[in-house]
């Protein structure tokens, strides 16, 4: 069994935090006895700080209780930055980058990992993608958008031609929704997350930066969103309205098997969909642990997705099958 979605936060990224809490307006807020802080940066997005987040020997070990073999650790979307000023940004990606590096050295016959990029100043985020994959990360998690901007705008262009000449995997996963409409009853989360990601990936495929960049792989959060379920209606509208879709060489339906996809769906029908509509080769174990909304143990679909995901892993995937 694999986990392609997990997040982990190094102890040396701890410690940025602490060192750095007024700048980043960092709180630890005890709310249950029983529970574990939560962590609040900047007033967004707070989450319970769980021993497994920060402890890496027992991140390792529960991994291992649940048969998992490898995993994929990205950092915490939490912790992006985005909002702040680019040199906050660039210090903090660097930190988790290389901690995270270094863990992943001394375990890498369990865990590979992604980084975290400075993606408010781009130019930055393309020498940091550069750089972290020289140590030996596979690709980085970025947000599925952020201030309204979608990853298809021509500024991303030095990214994605960076991410294709590495043939890095870019794992989008979304920031909480701010949608105002849906500010109650966990809807942000429940319905938000999955909506945001399905933004993003739509704009992806019927933009044509699929075609344009086809050696970055994709990794979509949560099962790709609502998108898998509506790909009978972009097909529709690309029959029918030709000139907006004339620069696609290929029907949405098959863009949207050049997508990956995590199995964090906690429904057996809907993962059944799911791997009929776009193959086992593109669907990929994932839990989301150790967050309250994780599918633990990942769902089982078989390990072709993660075959074909983790190409540059060939040797261990041959001595572990």
């Amino acid at each position: 069994m694999y986990d392609v979605h997990t997040h982990f936060i190094p102890p040396e990224v701890i410690g940025w935090l602490q060192e750095n809490q007024a700048v980043i307006n960092a709180k630890w807020i005890t709310k249950d006895s029983n529970k574990a802080e939560f962590l609040s940066v900047n007033g967004n997005w707070e989450f319970e700080l769980k021993e497994a987040f920060v402890n890496p020997q027992l991140y390792l070990e529960e991994q291992g209780k649940q048969g998992v073999i490898h995993s994929l650790i990205s950092p915490i979307p939490q912790l992006f930055l985005y909002e702040f000023p680019t040199d906050i940004t660039k210090e903090l990606a660097s930190v988790y980058n290389d901690s995270l590096a270094g863990w992943v050295k001394q375990n890498d016959t369990r865990i590979s990992g992604l980084a975290t990029l400075p993606m408010n100043d781009l130019e930055a985020a393309s020498s940091e993608l550069d750089r972290v994959m020289d140590r030996g990360l596979k690709g980085a998690i970025v947000a599925s958008s952020w201030s309204g901007q979608l990853l298809s705008e021509d500024r991303f262009i030095p990214f994605w031609e960076t991410a294709n000449r590495r043939k890095a995997i870019i794992f989008i996963h979304p920031l909480l929704c701010t949608d105002p409409r849906l500010s109650k009853r966990m809807m942000p989360n429940l319905i938000g997350v999955p909506w945001e990601t399905t933004i993003c990936a739509t704009d992806l495929l019927l933009s044509g930066m699929l075609e344009r960049y086809p050696d970055v792989k994709i990794l979509l959060a949560h099962g790709g969103g609502f998108l898998p379920y509506q790909i009978g209606r972009m097909n529709k509208g690309y029959e029918k309205w030709n000139l907006t879709f004339s620069h696609l060489k290929e029907t949405p339906l098959e863009l949207a098997k050049r997508f990956w996809y995590d199995t964090v769906l906690w429904n057996t029908d809907a993962l059944s969909y799911l791997v009929d509509l776009v193959g086992e080769d593109r669907v990929v174990q994932g839990s989301d642990f150790p967050f309250d909304l994780c599918e633990w143990p990942p769902a089982i679909n078989g390990d072709r997705g993660f075959q074909s995901l983790m190409l540059t892993m060939q040797n261990f995937i041959t001595e572990s099958s």
